[in-house]
């Protein structure tokens, strides 16, 4: 198996010099992380190689192209070819200018653009045409972050069985904040993720939060993460992205890092140092925490000349008009807060703006006394983790906003509220005045936890459940109704003398509606009905929730059986509807009451009342309200029936009580003793279904529409799937020339 990585960056970036292209690391935590996962050879993950797929930082044109292929494959990398043009709309443009505010939670920053939009699905497809250029039989796929949110349907288009996973490394943001995206846009990015057999995210907050996106846009229930479309199952789980942590714990021994320090601790002399890192970016805090800083100068003149900030700015992002201000921002308050404090001999802030090569890094680290990481919000924020790993003397004190991934997992740092300036400015102090054995407490602590979840173990873990994720839709593929069994399906029922057809009505012949008077059947339904019980060989069965005279309104003129409210009324064919047994229903007068209270508490929800049962529907509420509300219903119920003769069950969206000692099962026994079959077919999606699934002889075809446990011999994926099948039937059942024509709503005779 090989692992190909696709990100919107390579880890190295090409560079242009005098004519000739150069290469050179690129940084992130993405890049830097993965690399090291890849260095160490892939552990836990069962991999035998690699091939990074992505935008290589320059554009070239011509033979040149092919130039750049060839050296980057050197490096395991294989590139995306943009345009500047289409680089600066999608990356600068609907990546930087509405994604990344939105999920940030700055919506009044997110730009709605349409050429934006246009251009971000564009990438999307040129990174999938680069994917397919490279991929082969077996490769596992892992797409990276939110500028490739449509990647994954796209190449679940064009590489089916393939194996995907997605993993977003920025926050995924609320419902109130994600429906602002325009509705195509934002069901797409949904739809988009849903071609993932695996999606990640750093912390359970950002899971659940798109969880419940998925319920309430594209109204995908989801069990334990594990979320069920009509086509196939997927999951969503939380995995915290580690360091590398044995690379920060060792790194104050190297000598490159020693000379950095020691230069360091010349410069500073005795002071206390307190490092802020961070790239130049309004989600980051950065004036926050300066204003945080300039309080405790304000309210501890004792610190004065006894503690200096380190601030590092790294520029990002030039084209974006929000980090140009707030440069401008945090020059004027730097200069401002060392004009208000200094001395001679003491500066409070010491503040560059450049990128640090590692070594600095791991000397600032080394050496500072504490690390200020306060975002306004952050997907997880690895400097907080590096920090802390760097200590091996356990020394130091990590101050960190509540808003980072990583404070679920960094619980003994000096947490703070980044919007709090004076919570900032305690922190501080409360981190200077520390007792050494309390930083070596708590550093103990986490670097434990660091050390047992580093880097490794994240992609390991994600690569594994990955697998785990395959292995469920293998166990479902292997009882879907495959074309062999299909093949035998068919020549049965052409060859047997007498059959028998058992259909579900709602979600078997017509898919879902809001309400349950809109699923009229059309003419197809009823004229495919009509082509198959036409035969005289075979017996057709309606066996339905519905109520009989709905499917006598619905259905008449039709020579079929039928079964209404799941087996109390039965109709055999030509003949008048008859109870399967003697029921009381003076149960419903208890009952009503308690149903039209919970219709008060659910907008949207109703009751629909027959003869010898109640429904309640809620496919119209609000979803997420709707599951709980049903979910206090049944409770209710099965407490307040509990000495009745009912039954109360749970379907898709509605919650049924009926008089007990009758089902779908009992019903179709009727049927089945009436004569001698040596062809039956069963077809139903609900609960309601087992029932009758569970009666029918080992020879039955029994299938259940949707994935889910079932009795069921076979599996279909969708309602359409089951008409098609049906279609196949009645192609098989034509006598004197008729035909079902495939694009008209009514037989057509030659």
């Amino acid at each position: 198996m090989r692992l190909l990585i696709v990100s919107n960056r390579l880890p190295i970036t090409v560079l242009k010099k005098n004519g000739d292209l150069k290469f050179q690391k690129s940084v992130g935590g993405l890049a830097s992380g993965l690399k090291a996962f890849l260095d160490a050879g892939m552990p836990s993950s069962g991999a035998t190689g690699y091939l990074w797929v992505g935008w290589p930082g320059v554009s070239v044109e011509g033979k040149a192209k092919e130039k750049l292929k060839d050296m980057l494959a050197r490096h395991y990398a294989y590139p995306v070819f943009l345009s500047q043009k289409e680089m600066d709309k999608f990356y600068n443009g609907f990546c930087n200018k509405t994604i990344w505010p939105l999920f940030h939670y700055f919506p009044s920053y997110a730009v709605y653009e349409e050429e934006y939009w246009k251009h971000y699905r564009r990438v999307n497809e040129a990174f999938c045409d680069a994917v397919m250029e490279v991929a082969k039989p077996g490769d596992l796929i892992w797409v990276h972050d939110y500028h490739l949110m449509l990647l994954p349907k796209l190449l679940r288009k064009r590489l089916d069985g393939a194996m995907i996973g997605f993993f977003l490394h920025i926050p995924f943001p609320s419902f109130e904040i994600f429906r602002q995206l325009p509705k195509e846009w934002r069901n797409s990015m949904l739809e988009g993720l849903l071609g993932a057999d695996l999606i990640g995210f750093h912390t359970h907050d950002y899971t659940q939060d798109f969880l419940r996106c998925v319920l309430r846009l594209l109204g995908h229930e989801n069990n334990m993460g594990q979320i069920f479309t009509e086509e196939r199952t997927l999951k969503a789980d939380t995995f915290p992205m580690g360091i590398d942590f044995q690379k920060f714990h060792t790194m104050a021994a190297d000598p490159k890092v020693r000379r950095h320090m020691d230069s360091l601790k010349k410069r500073l002399e005795d002071s206390r140092t307190i490092l802020s890192i961070d790239r130049l970016d309004y989600t980051k805090g950065v004036i926050n925490r300066l204003q945080g800083y300039e309080i405790f100068l304000d309210r501890n003149p004792q610190w004065h000349k006894k503690v200096a900030m380190i601030l590092i700015v790294v520029p990002s992002r030039p084209g974006v008009e929000h980090y140009q201000q707030m440069k401008r921002q945090i020059d004027e308050l730097v200069g401002r807060i060392n004009g208000k404090f200094s001395s001679i001999g003491w500066t409070p802030i010491l503040y560059q703006s450049k990128f640090l090569p590692f070594a600095s890094l791991a000397a600032l680290y080394s050496i500072s006394d504490v690390a200020l990481v306060t975002p306004l919000r952050d997907g997880m924020n690895l400097i907080a983790k590096e920090y802390v790993a760097s200590r091996p003397d356990m020394t130091g004190t990590l101050v960190l906003s509540y808003m980072t991934g990583a404070a679920k997992e960094l619980g003994e740092a000096i947490r703070v509220n980044p919007n709090h300036r004076e919570d900032i400015a305690d922190a501080i102090k409360e981190a200077l005045e520390m007792t050494h054995e309390e930083q070596v407490r708590r550093n103990r602590i986490m670097q434990d936890r660091l050390r047992r979840y580093d880097v490794h173990r994240w992609a390991g873990d994600f690569i594994k459940d990955l697998h785990a994720v395959k292995k469920v839709q293998e166990k479902f593929n292997a009882r879907l109704l495959n074309p062999a069994i299909r093949e035998r399906l068919i020549t049965d029922y052409s060859k047997a003398r007498r059959r028998l057809i058992l259909l579900d009505y709602d979600g078997t012949l017509v898919p879902f509606a809001d309400h349950y008077q809109n699923s009229l059947p059309g003419e197809d339904v009823k004229g495919l009905l009509r082509l198959i019980s036409g035969n005289p060989k075979t017996d057709v069965v309606l066996i339905s929730g519905r109520d009989r005279n709905t499917l006598k309104e619905w259905f008449s003129g039709l020579d079929i059986g039928f079964v209404a409210e799941h087996g109390i009324w039965i109709r055999e064919r030509g003949s008048e509807w008859n109870l399967a047994k003697a029921l009381a229903n003076d149960w419903k007068s208890g009952v009503l009451p308690i149903l039209e209270t919970f219709v008060d508490r659910l907008p949207g929800s109703f009751v629909e009342e027959k003869e010898y049962s109640i429904v309640f529907h809620y496919r119209k509420a609000d979803p997420e309200l709707g599951s709980v509300r049903a979910k206090d219903l049944m409770d209710t119920l099965l407490n307040f029936t509990a000495n009745m003769d009912v039954q109360t069950l749970q379907g898709n969206k509605v919650i049924e009580i009926r008089s007990a000692g009758v089902n779908k099962g009992t019903a179709a026994g009727h049927f089945l003793s009436k004569g001698s079959y040596d062809f039956i077919l069963a077809i139903g999606d609900d609960i309601t279904d087992e029932d009758l699934f569970r009666i029918l002889p080992e020879t039955a075809y029994s299938i259940r529409v949707g994935i889910a446990n079932t009795h069921a011999r076979c599996s279909l994926y969708s309602q359409k799937d089951a008409i098609e099948l049906l279609d196949e039937i009645g192609q098989k059942s034509q006598k004197n020339g008729k035909r079902f024509h495939e694009r008209a709503d009514t037989y057509i005779t030659p």
